[in-house]
């Protein structure tokens, strides 16, 4: 097992350092000049000039990009061209926020769905299981904002349950933003709780028919042990992979539903960000979501190891 986590851990590295390198050529071919978006549309050409001396703009790429890595990994993620303030407290910052709106999204869609998909294949062709796949289709096809409208209209402007908006303090602990997180968290728990619950269903499906459960059951094994016992264990190791996807994606996949709730998030910080050309502030924030992701996905493969004894890692 260790190592099998070593050699995950390595591919995780090496795909980050191949995801930084695209990052920043990708960075570089924007429009914009960020010496100009510093000083203004009226800075002399000689004061131009001095500041792309002094931020190392004149250097070859490849030592741009060395230097930018570097400073990344020490922790030092420079200065936002657009907001004039450290990069790295603003992202984390920001980060906390999606951290909490996703936390509530994924205790929502997580064991909602295992449990959806758990009943939609123990009553296959029933008409709960085609309630639950017709359902869970929808929301798939169903776009974000979309769905994020409709509840406002609903649970907002309607009933009055929930604020229409989640512009929350930045100080503001989770139990004070847990009402503003209700809303965009169902939105974002909407399509992910639909791919959960279509993969559990096809997953248990498969695992129900197999020689093993069979002759559990022919053994006279109780229906709650044979479930928990030998269907569980086998039939979650895809759901873990969607799983793992889904929390990389929550962290940085955000960034509709956060504008639409105007939700101080890392994805509505992206896509600031974007808008106003800070090219220091996307090439931190996007490898941030990167490194998340790798290591959202390194959990899911050391969890397949846990949930099923029989796979071993050489």
């Amino acid at each position: 097992m260790l190592t099998f986590i070593v050699r995950r851990l390595g591919f995780v590295v090496l795909m980050m350092l191949l995801s930084s390198i695209l990052i920043f050529l990708a960075t570089t071919v924007l429009p914009g000049d960020v010496a100009t978006m510093m000083l203004g549309r009226f800075a002399t050409p000689e004061a131009k000039a001095a500041l792309q001396e002094q931020l190392g703009l004149n250097d070859p790429l490849v030592v741009q990009y060395v230097t930018w890595l570097g400073d990344f990994v020490q922790g030092d993620w420079g200065y936002s061209v657009s907001t004039k303030s450290e990069i790295r407290p603003l992202v984390m910052e920001r980060l906390g926020n999606s951290a909490m709106l996703a936390a509530v999204a994924f205790a929502f869609f997580v064991p909602v769905g295992i449990l959806l998909g758990l009943l939609a294949a123990l009553k296959r062709n029933s008409w709960m299981d085609q309630t639950i796949s017709i359902g869970s289709l929808a929301f798939i096809g169903l776009p974000e904002f979309v769905t994020a409208v409709i509840l406002i209209s609903i649970f907002s402007l309607k009933l009055g349950w929930f604020p229409a908006q989640s512009a929350i303090k930045p100080d503001a602990t989770f139990v004070e933003a847990f009402p503003y997180l209700i809303l965009p968290a169902v939105t974002v728990a909407l399509t992910s709780l639909a791919y959960i619950v279509r993969m559990t269903r096809s997953s248990t499906v498969d695992v129900l028919q197999t020689d093993y459960v069979r002759t559990a059951n022919l053994k006279g094994l109780s229906p709650r042990k044979v479930l928990f016992t030998h269907v569980l264990r086998n039939s979650l190791l895809p759901t873990v992979t969607v799983i793992a996807i889904s929390v990389g994606w929550l962290i940085g996949g955000l960034i509709v539903t956060e504008s639409v709730f105007s939700y101080p998030g890392i994805g509505r910080l992206l896509l600031y960000a974007v808008q106003r050309r800070d090219i220091p502030l996307i090439q931190s924030t996007v490898l941030l979501i990167v490194v998340i992701y790798g290591f959202a996905n390194l959990f899911a493969d050391i969890l397949y190891a846990v949930l099923n004894p029989r796979i071993r890692y050489t």
